[in-house]
């Protein structure tokens, strides 16, 4: 079975190339550094079975980087039949060395102009027949969002190549075959680059993009939500309650209040989750999260960072664990390490769903936007605080190097397959540490047998009373201490324990929180579940990545100090007021 590798620089449409020649779904994103790690699979191409490799986005093979040592040891260490240069077409002059660097390792290189379709847009043409036969090797034309040049391709497999070029040479090369107009069309994203980096403007406009995709999900997927709930509640009174009619108390208590009710609680915002992913999708695509990168670079070199480390954070608005295997694009350890402590406070989905639920209960769906955008602004606020007080830990000088993409628009189906992903990310965890974590939440709210359910008697009431000391400065009561604790093993177990404990779901589970707690005591909730500790699969993947248990100690330790710290500063503040 041949081995075929894809190579290039980073933002260069890789992974899109991946997916779209071999039906996977690795994620894409218009920013560099999406890839950052091995992806492989089989695939047919030229009738051929093929193992084909996504290796991460390398400037060239000297670097020290992580993911740039990641492609030399592979290319060193195994057996490649066949590369795959993929290149960006509107940057070929600049690109191009590279793939003759490659070429020295591997002579059966293919190079792939890739994004064909916005160099013909800028007004660049090229002569592929003159360049292939000046380079030695096969160069394709494509375009692999828009579907243009595979067929070609996928008959590249077995193509023979001549002579190597000398660098000295590619000047020459570059000009009797790729011609530029003396001015290139990009007109539009030069007025876009005005606005978006604009010192003054910028950050603010970022700002508000950030809080209109707020206010956008609340709108429209306020009413998703309330259907979930109301079909679920509808299959509870309709179906279920007549079907377990006559099993025993404790049994229809377990899968009704238990199973039942912890997962309906957390399905119903997935409606609202997968909508955020969509727009958010858009927004990553379009390019404009690395105008904000570059844009933030200032600001974040005064803590220790670089803009790179900026969209590190805004992927952590997904998940926090791809995030943190992003941070092998950093240049240094430094730089990554502080990056890896910082991430953990980005505003996960997770931690969405969460705040979703409390916000539904003690806000009016008018002020719901607000709301967020400000745990949204504690959460940098959280992240500048952290690499402040830790740059001199991970102190790095670094440049920050950054390829600032065009601006696209995603295909439909982009945004389809973005979504989907969410979807099976949310089956995934529901599956594992949710169920575990509502059955076990039920177990300590109903025993020892005989007690109250939810009661101070039971295990979960101990529990509460145990810590109450601590937690009572912050307005966080016993029942909402037992979530908190499941909450580290995953931030969507806490809106299932809400369910459990209460025995309520859907819009009633809502109303009754609202009743049972103020709006001081809900907020510091928030405040305290948007920065504790973080997930098991967060730190599990730091402590993997950084293979640092100091790291991995300060950040479990340093996220409960803090959020406790904020905590107690709102709810006081609260109180007086």
């Amino acid at each position: 079975m041949k081995r075929v590798a894809l190579i290039g620089m980073p933002n260069t449409g890789k992974s899109t190339l991946f997916n779209k020649i071999s039906g996977a779904s690795v994620k894409v994103g218009n920013w560099p550094g999406v890839t950052v790690e091995l992806n492989s699979v089989k695939t047919i191409l030229n009738g051929e079975l093929v193992e084909l490799i996504d290796l991460p986005g390398i400037y060239d093979l000297k670097g020290y980087s992580e993911d740039e040592i990641v492609v030399r040891d592979f290319l060193k260490n195994n057996q490649i039949d066949q590369i795959f240069y993929i290149l960006n077409s509107t940057q070929i002059d600049r690109q191009i060395e590279l793939a003759l660097e490659l070429k020295k390792i591997n002579p059966s290189i293919k190079i792939i102009a890739n994004m064909i379709d916005e160099a013909k847009a800028y007004g660049i043409s090229f002569d592929f027949d003159k360049l292939q036969n000046l380079l030695g090797c096969p160069v394709i034309a494509i375009s692999a969002k828009r579907n243009q040049g595979l067929e070609q391709l996928n008959k590249e497999i077995s193509f023979q190549n001549a002579a190597n070029p000398k660098k000295s040479e590619l000047k020459k090369i570059i000009e009797k075959t790729v011609f530029f107009p003396k001015k290139l069309n990009n007109q539009n994203t030069k007025k876009l680059d005005a606005i978006f980096l604009n010192p003054v403007f910028g950050l603010p406009i970022f700002l508000f993009v950030i809080f209109a995709v707020f206010q956008f999900v609340f709108t429209v997927g306020q009413p998703l939500q309330d259907i979930m709930a109301n079909l679920f509640s509808y299959i509870d009174q309709v179906f279920l309650s007549n079907l377990l009619s006559n099993a025993p108390p404790m049994l229809k208590s377990f899968l009704m209040d238990g199973l039942y009710a912890g997962l309906t609680t957390v399905a119903a915002f997935v409606p609202i989750i997968i909508l955020f992913f969509f727009v958010m999708t858009i927004i990553e695509d379009s390019g404009y999260f690395s105008r904000a990168a570059f844009l933030m670079d200032k600001v974040m070199e005064k803590m220790g960072l670089d803009g790179r480390a900026f969209v590190m954070m805004l992927m952590g608005f997904g998940c926090n664990v791809p995030a943190l295997m992003g941070t092998k694009i950093m240049r240094t350890k430094e730089v990554r390490f502080l990056t890896m402590l910082v991430i953990p406070f980005s505003l996960c989905s997770a931690r969405l769903q969460v705040f979703l639920f409390m916000i539904s209960a003690f806000f009016a769906p008018t002020q719901g936007a607000i709301v967020l955008f400000c745990l949204y602004l504690l959460s940098f606020f959280s992240i500048f605080i952290t690499a402040i007080i830790f740059k001199n830990k991970y102190q790095s000088h670094e440049p920050l190097v950054l390829e600032l993409p065009p601006y696209r628009f995603p295909t439909y189906k982009q945004i389809m397959i973005r979504g989907w992903q969410e979807v099976k990310h949310f089956i995934d965890r529901a599956s594992k540490f949710i169920i575990i974590g509502v059955v076990a939440i039920w177990a300590l709210t109903h025993f020892p047998e005989g007690v109250t359910v939810a009661s101070e008697q039971s295990y979960a009431g101990q529990i509460g009373s145990l810590f109450e000391p601590i937690f009572s400065p912050l307005g966080i009561e016993q029942m909402l201490i037992i979530a908190l604790f499941f909450g580290f093993i995953a931030k969507e177990i806490l809106i299932g324990a809400f369910a459990v404990i209460f025995g309520l779901e859907g819009l009633a589970l809502s109303s009754h929180v609202g009743e049972l707690f103020n709006a001081g005591q809900g907020i510091s909730f928030m405040i305290f579940t948007l920065i504790y500790t973080p997930c098991v699969s967060t730190i599990a993947t730091l402590k993997n990545e950084s293979k640092d248990r100091v790291l991995t100690f300060i950040s479990i330790f340093w996220s409960l100090f803090l959020a406790w710290i904020l905590s107690f500063i709102f709810y006081q503040i609260y109180l007086l007021l």
